[in-house]
């Protein structure tokens, strides 16, 4: 076959689809299994992980361009398809800088949850699929049994603590029924962007994980990063503060104990978090850093606590 007849690479080949021609200029963002993200001028065009579910991801992005979550979700332009793989389009917004996390918009992040959170599933468009929350558990622990030489004793702290979870949120069941709202299932500061560009107000982005579930899943992160000391809990208090300020369901209301209802999700996203650490660190050959070692240490406790319980 003739070089020239060879299909553009994946990035090119958005932009291309983005910007209506072949040879568009273009800034890549993201190059991973799951996803392409390029940046085409004042929008942004991802290609979805192969093998989505084309009705669940549809469902998903029609969703985020609902007028019910107008000033919560960034909505999408259009949608098509590139490579054979499902791909859309979006606004462009001034994403978290990552240098200054003392900017970090956790109250507004925590806002804009629940604010997602207190939206009727009736007042959103067609049936919505399930938030895809312990999904990502059950992926990031069968990337780990697939990685090359991942640290043995590491494995079986992540394992041990993984035990402790109830199937469900490992993704190996189904969830108990009742008590499931429209959640984000991957709330993290990179899911935060301004728009409009430079400094509209914050939005929430990327809808891969949207569905319905418990809504303490959206807050699994932070409250997982506060437990592990990662995150100041000036910080945590902040966000939970404003979550329930707003309105929020997931955490009980002002004043009482937030973990009773947070303990579980925290616990799985701390399970996820390390699982996947230990095998992206496996073929790098590198050390965990030190983000990466605390979530690993509270595997560590998980498992011991549960281990002390046992007659």
């Amino acid at each position: 076959m003739n070089a020239l007849a060879l299909p553009a690479p994946l990035p090119a080949a958005l932009a291309a689809w983005a910007r209506g021609g072949p040879g568009q200029p273009y800034v890549l963002l993201a190059d991973r299994p799951d996803g392409t993200v390029v940046r085409c001028g004042d929008a942004v065009a991802k290609a979805h992980a192969p093998g989505s579910d084309p009705e669940a991801l549809a469902a998903r992005i029609r969703v985020a361009g609902s007028g019910a979550l107008a000033g919560v979700l960034l909505p999408p332009l259009r949608t098509g398809a590139v490579h054979g793989r499902p791909v859309s389009l979006w606004p462009y917004g001034t994403p978290v800088d990552p240098a200054r996390p003392e900017d970090a918009p956790w109250e507004e992040a925590a806002r804009l949850l629940a604010a997602l959170h207190r939206t009727g599933p009736r007042d959103l468009p067609g049936p919505v699929p399930p938030m895809r929350g312990p999904a990502k558990v059950a992926r990031a622990l069968r990337r780990l049994a697939r990685a090359p030489q991942p640290d043995p004793d590491g494995v079986r702290a992540v394992r041990a603590a993984a035990a402790t979870l109830p199937d469900w949120a490992r993704g190996e069941g189904v969830p108990p029924a009742g008590g499931a709202v429209l959640c984000h299932g991957d709330l993290h500061l990179g899911q935060l962007v301004r728009h409009p560009a430079p400094d509209g107000p914050w939005r929430l982005i990327d809808v891969d994980d949207l569905g319905l579930g418990a809504p303490a899943w959206d807050l699994a992160r932070p409250a997982a990063w506060y437990a592990a000391g990662i995150l100041a809990p000036e910080a945590w208090l902040r966000f939970l503060d404003a979550y329930r300020a707003a309105g929020g369901p997931a955490a009980g209301p002002p004043g009482s104990d937030p973990w009773p209802e947070l303990d579980l999700a925290a616990r799985a996203l701390t399970v996820q978090t390390a699982a996947l650490a230990l095998a992206k660190a496996a073929p790098a050959r590198r050390p965990l850093d030190e983000g990466e070692r605390l979530m690993l240490d509270s595997c560590v406790r998980m498992a011991t606590f549960r281990a002390e319980l046992e007659p």
